[in-house]
């Protein structure tokens, strides 16, 4: 359904599943602004170009605060009816916590946990009391469904983040909007890599139309990217 009088922001759509998020909610009819880590040409300007000026592209460095802050002085007045917060890297596949470098640590943990959250608390006042705050999470970050120990770092950020996301959601309990915590599946992108079990376009049709289906509902969720409830 073609919508266009809502307005998505869009933090982290360079590439991967932030980059078709961007396509799928054009397609829909939104209007979007959606960011870039710097200055370079990426994919999201070669489809802003053609949009007629529905996407925009914005430049920000989620992992500086004077970034994000500029960010929302940039916004000004504006409202959105969601904003959707992408970030993640990995480390290597093979390191445990028992060998990861301190750095390798907290580069990932930053990125993952912290950087989005501080977005969320900078970006939280253009989003109206009808719209949503969402955040691209993991199946990964189920603490319930750790049953065999993999990718235990990046899982612990993704950990992280619904946890900092949960402790939000209580300091905001009378926050009538939408709070999602989202895990779009293991998909195909430069992330995920070849042998994902998704295509782009099996998962992020699906998140979307999963996002819609919660509109208007207070209080958060962690949902997977055909809105099944995932264990915290």
């Amino acid at each position: 359904m073609l919508d266009s009088n809502k307005r998505l922001l869009l933090i982290g759509a360079s590439r991967g599943l932030g980059l078709a998020m961007a396509k799928e909610y054009l397609e829909r009819g939104w209007r979007v602004v959606a960011t870039v880590r710097g200055a370079a040409r990426t994919a999201l300007h070669e489809l802003a170009e053609p949009s007629g000026g529905r996407l925009e592209v914005e430049i920000v460095d989620i992992n500086d605060p004077d970034q994000v802050a500029a960010l929302r002085a940039r916004l000004g007045s504006r409202r959105f009816d969601m904003l959707f917060v992408n970030a993640g890297v990995k480390n290597d596949d093979r390191e445990t916590i028992a060998d990861v470098s301190t750095e390798e640590f907290v580069r990932v943990m930053v990125t993952n946990a912290l950087s989005p959250m501080r977005v969320v608390e900078a970006l939280q006042d253009v989003v109206p009391p009808t719209g949503a705050i969402a955040v691209m999470s993991s199946g990964q970050g189920s603490v319930a469904n750790n049953l065999n120990g993999n990718y235990e770092v990046y899982r612990g950020s993704k950990a992280a983040l619904n946890m900092f996301m949960r402790s939000f959601a209580a300091r905001h309990k009378d926050d009538p909007r939408t709070l999602l915590l989202l895990a779009p599946g293991w998909v195909r992108t430069d992330m995920g890599g070849p042998q994902a079990h998704l295509s782009i376009e099996e998962s992020i049709p699906n998140l979307a139309d999963a996002i819609a289906a919660q509109a208007g509902k207070a209080g958060l969720q962690y949902l997977d990217y055909l809105g099944r409830t995932v264990p915290w």
